[in-house]
């Protein structure tokens, strides 16, 4: 009985001592610490059970099912290869797409990326080849020693931040600017194209037809809107009435433009003279006439909200500020550029100068956005796109007179 008390006690100390260390080890109980233990343990055991499964998979017996394995991760591979070509494909679709919907001409991406960059470089690169070759004679000045005075020089560093800073504030807001400028006059053009199009169905549905004379007259008046957008797109572009115009007026008419001052102002008045006739010929009622002549006076406004944008440009002196700055930029960043670059300076201060110079190029190419350039608004785009949907209209539409006097019918009796 003495040797089982003292195992006993031996055991209950053992446990004691055991706990007091784990607590203090940070083990809540020998609960905690067996599970630890065990769960090791059993780590182990799948890890052998992982090894020994793998080695009777590899056995001649499971050969069959690596083959179809492989062959499917083959498979699985090819497939994510032909997704991720598609997404190419389609990325490069939308690309093409875009620009033929902007611009009504069918390119693939090269071309249009040349066409587009060919509006800038061309303006851009003279000049960042002379601040290249600028940078080139920094570093030859700096080999024989003459910039020894200057090259190292804190200030010099502390410039070029300063000024680093103040032009990319000054070519940000340049550039929302033009943004700002070219956007507007887009949503001016999308609104013009909706109210064209509103006009012109107002004008062939309220407008009553008696003979086959009041049909062309009709035509005549309603190929007046499309008009007035075309010769609205040449005034921006301070052009001469052309066969563009001549082809939707008459020979009398297209006269009278040739000696016009302001061709959409005249045109606008010729299709509100027709609408007046209308009325007092009892062939609109007053509701309707005030429908089209908001209308009509909707396109007077477009035109001058795009007479706005045109005749308002950038200020003389921002545009002075900007260029002064980006000379004094372009002159003092390859004496703080030469201590680290060497003979490399020319080639940098090459591509810095054209990065800005291409950022403020492109400012000064959208900021007066109804131009022929790849980067203006696709105007003749829009005008041959309302030029069609009017003639639809005009083509495709039944006769008025046939509408109304449709017998009505009858109605059903429950």
């Amino acid at each position: 009985m003495g040797v089982k008390w003292k195992k006993l006690i031996s055991r209950i100390a053992f446990w004691l001592i055991a706990e007091i260390i784990l607590n203090l080890l940070g083990l809540d109980n020998l609960a905690d610490y067996s599970e630890f233990v065990f769960e090791k343990d059993s780590a182990c055991s799948e890890q052998s059970n992982l090894i020994i499964g793998d080695l009777a998979m590899n056995t001649p017996s499971n050969n069959n099912y690596q083959k179809q394995k492989t062959s499917k991760n083959k498979v699985l591979r090819f497939s994510q290869k032909d997704q991720i070509n598609r997404q190419k494909s389609a990325t490069y679709r939308r690309f093409r797409e875009k620009f033929k919907i902007y611009s009504g001409e069918h390119l693939h991406g090269l071309q249009v990326i040349s066409r587009l960059a060919g509006t800038v470089i061309p303006s851009v690169l003279p000049w960042a080849s002379l601040c290249a070759g600028y940078g080139f004679l920094v570093a030859l000045l700096n080999h024989w020693g003459f910039l020894d005075f200057i090259v190292g020089n804190k200030s010099i560093s502390d410039s070029i931040v300063g000024l680093n800073v103040a032009l990319g504030l000054l070519l940000a807001f340049r550039t929302n600017t033009a943004h700002d400028r070219f956007w507007e006059g887009r949503k001016l053009w999308g609104a013009m194209v909706n109210v064209v199009r509103n006009l012109s169905r107002g004008i062939w549905i309220y407008i009553q037809e008696e003979n086959l004379e009041d049909r062309r007259e009709k035509e005549a008046s309603i190929r007046l809107v499309p008009a007035f957008s075309t010769a609205m797109k040449m005034h921006l572009r301070r052009e001469q009435v052309n066969s563009e115009v001549e082809s939707l007026v008459s020979p009398a008419q297209y006269r009278r433009l040739q000696h016009a001052n302001h061709v959409p102002l005249e045109l606008a008045l010729w299709i509100g003279d027709y609408l007046q006739r209308c009325y007092r010929n009892e062939k609109l009622n007053v509701f309707q006439l005030t429908d089209l002549q908001n209308s009509l006076d909707e396109m007077v406004d477009i035109l001058g909200g795009c007479e706005r944008i045109l005749k308002t440009p950038v200020p003389l002196v921002y545009t002075i500020a900007l260029k002064t700055l980006l000379i004094a930029y372009f002159v003092v960043s390859p004496l703080g550029l030469v201590a680290g670059l060497g003979w490399a300076t020319g080639l940098v201060s090459g591509f810095i100068s054209f990065i800005y110079l291409s950022i403020d190029e492109v400012g000064a190419e959208i900021e007066e956005p109804f131009g022929h350039d790849p980067n203006d608004l696709p105007l003749d785009f829009i005008c041959t796109a309302i030029e069609g949907n009017v003639e639809d209209l005009i083509q495709n539409a039944p006769d008025s007179t046939k509408i109304i006097n449709l017998p009505r019918s009858p109605k059903k009796t429950a």
